[in-house]
């Protein structure tokens, strides 16, 4: 499996009918399966979670999670939230596909796949930017032709990963936006940062307000 083809994620390897036919979807038993560790989602929205169950509990499970068979069970690739929510369920069995990969390759499918679906938290989003750039010597460029995203999206994303962690958990809690986040970054002193974080959740402060407040307090600060 070439490094070109890993970058378009679970389309490099579900490519055309050729593949059903070498690896065919099979049922298999969802307490053999384990989370990969390479998934970058540390955080599975409750609500969001819920809504996937039911949706199984009436259709079931439409789309197969992508596993790798090891020690005698299968780790994911792709798929968690469906296998999650698949348990959650009350269902005994899902359809997978069982791929052979290298650990690497299991890793960059995960982070890959897991941007594209466009559902991570901003800072699980940043971090597999993050791990995909130092784990494979990528670029922003080459990032972002890897991921469909353009290299302002990703730098922006990037920079999040420097903000004080009292701000990272207000914008893992959704108590603070991704736009909140991105014009805090702009207030150069950490305690100034997490002092206008904690401002905007009690005031419901809005974007357009807070990069006003930004602009303020870079010429006050210049002073």
């Amino acid at each position: 499996m070439t490094r070109k083809s890993l970058g378009r994620g679970l389309e490099a390897l579900i490519p055309d009918k050729e593949f059903f036919n070498e690896y065919p979807v099979i049922n298999v038993d969802v307490d053999k399966i384990t989370p990969g560790e390479h998934q970058p989602r540390k955080v599975f929205n409750s609500e969001r979670l819920e809504g996937l169950v039911n949706s199984i509990k009436n259709q079931g499970v439409i789309q197969p999670i992508l596993l790798k068979e090891e020690n005698g069970g299968y780790k994911i690739i792709a798929g968690e939230r469906r296998w999650r929510a698949a348990k959650s369920a009350g269902i005994k069995t899902i359809p997978a596909l069982i791929k052979d990969v290298s650990h690497k390759e299991a890793t960059e499918l995960a982070l890959i796949e897991n941007i594209q679906r466009e559902d991570l938290n901003p800072l699980e989003e940043a971090g597999a930017y993050k791990r995909l750039i130092e784990e494979y010597q990528l670029t922003q460029e080459n990032l972002s032709a890897r991921v469909g995203k353009n290299r302002a999206t990703i730098s922006n994303y990037l920079r999040l990963l420097n903000l004080p962690k009292e701000v990272k958990d207000l914008l893992v809690d959704e108590k603070i936006t991704m736009g909140h986040a991105r014009a805090i970054i702009g207030i150069k002193n950490a305690a100034d940062q997490i002092i206008i974080s904690k401002k905007i959740y009690e005031t419901g402060m809005s974007v357009r307000k807070l990069e006003q407040l930004v602009q303020n307090w870079g010429r006050f600060s210049a002073r």
